[in-house]
C-alpha cells in the first residue's frame, strides 16, 4: 500500500497484443491537482477508467484513500464504492431528464434523503452557477452551461476524487479560460482530489501541481507546477 490519496502501480491493459496502458505509475496526494497530458491515443482515458473502476487492469494495482480497489485482473471496490466524480469527454448528459433530474439521480442511487436531495441540489448548482436552469433540458443549454451542468452531477455526491476526461474540449478557447478558473475554485469549495487528462498544455499550465506526460501508453516525463495566480 502507498500512504498518496491515488496510487497506481506498474498499471497495464491490453487489446489483444497492443499494450494501451503499459506499466504505468503514478501518485497523486490528498487535495491535489494531477494533469495528465498526451496526444490521442497515447492510453490517458484508458487509465482514468481504471482508475474509475470502470476497467480492469491486466497488470498492476490501483489505491484510492489507503484501499486496494484494484488487482490484476479484478474489480476490488466497484465504481460506486469509490467515492469519485467522473465527467466524460461527450459530458455523456440524458436528454430526457432536467438539470435536476440528473443530480437527482445520483442522489437517489446513493440512498440520500428527498429533504438532504433537495439541499444538495441547490446548493451545488447555486456553486456551478446554474441554479435558475434546473428545470431545462440538455438541447435547451449552451455548451458551456452543459459542462456546468456535468461538473455538478459529478460534485453533487460529494466525491472524494474528481476524475476529468477532457471536459473542455469541445469549447472556444474564451470559455475554456473562463471554466478552467472556476473548475479551481470548485476544487477549492468540494475539497476534491482531481486528475485531469488533456491533450492541451494550457490546461496543465492553468490547473495543476503535478503534471504526467503520456506517449504510446507509457509516462514518459512526470514533473510539477504551481498554480497560476490567474487564467494564462
Amino acid at each position: 500500500m502507498n500512504e498518496s490519496f491515488v496510487s497506481v502501480q506498474r498499471v497495464t491493459k491490453r487489446y489483444g497484443d497492443r499494450s494501451v496502458v503499459d506499466s504505468v505509475s503514478l501518485e497523486g496526494d490528498a487535495g491535489e491537482s494531477v494533469v495528465i497530458v498526451g496526444p490521442s491515443g497515447s492510453g490517458k482515458t484508458t487509465l482514468l477508467r481504471i482508475i474509475a473502476g470502470l476497467d480492469t487492469p491486466d497488470d498492476g494495482d490501483v489505491w484510492l484513500d489507503s484501499r486496494h480497489v484494484s488487482s490484476p485482473g479484478h474489480i476490488l471496490v466497484p465504481p460506486h464504492g469509490r467515492r469519485i466524480g467522473f465527467v466524460f469527454q461527450d459530458l455523456a448528459l440524458w436528454p430526457h431528464m432536467t438539470v435536476r433530474d440528473h443530480l437527482e439521480f445520483v442522489l437517489k442511487a446513493a440512498g440520500v434523503s428527498p429533504r438532504t436531495r433537495a439541499d444538495r441540489v441547490r446548493d451545488t448548482l447555486i456553486l456551478v452557477r446554474i441554479a435558475e436552469m434546473v428545470g431545462r433540458y440538455p438541447h435547451q443549454l449552451s455548451g458551456g452551461e452543459q459542462q456546468r451542468v456535468a461538473l455538478a452531477r459529478a460534485l453533487v455526491g460529494r466525491p472524494r476524487l474528481l476524475l476529468l476526461d477532457e471536459p473542455l474540449s469541445s469549447l472556444d478557447p474564451e470559455l475554456r479560460t473562463v471554466l478552467r478558473t472556476e473548475l479551481l475554485d470548485l476544487k477549492s469549495a468540494f475539497d476534491v482530489t482531481m486528475i485531469y487528462v488533456s491533450h492541451d498544455p494550457e490546461d496543465a499550465a492553468v490547473l495543476a501541481d503535478r503534471v504526467i506526460h503520456m506517449h504510446a501508453g507509457r509516462v514518459v516525463g512526470p514533473g510539477a507546477v504551481e498554480h497560476n495566480s490567474g487564467p494564462a
